[in-house]
């Protein structure tokens, strides 16, 4: 943004550009760990009764942990 569309934006909204990135990021990692927390309970669930196995389980844990890792490296990097 120019230095002019910076100001008409914080004049107009009350708070800069940089701001709303903060909370939109914030807002992606708290809906990304509720998710995790359901996905992992809901695995852990299905592993203690023998539903899954823990192959099963440990699968879910990884792809949790490696979306994490990705979606920090793009959006806090």
């Amino acid at each position: 943004m120019t230095g002019d569309q910076v100001t008409a934006f914080q004049a107009n909204s009350g708070f800069g550009p940089s701001d709303v990135s903060v909370v939109l990021v914030g807002g992606v990692f708290v809906v990304l760990l509720l998710w995790g927390v359901w996905a992992l309970r809901t695995a852990y669930v299905g592993w203690a009764e023998n539903s899954i196995s823990q192959r099963q389980f440990l699968g879910v844990a990884v792809r949790f942990v490696a979306m994490y890792v990705v979606l920090t490296f793009f959006l806090l990097s």
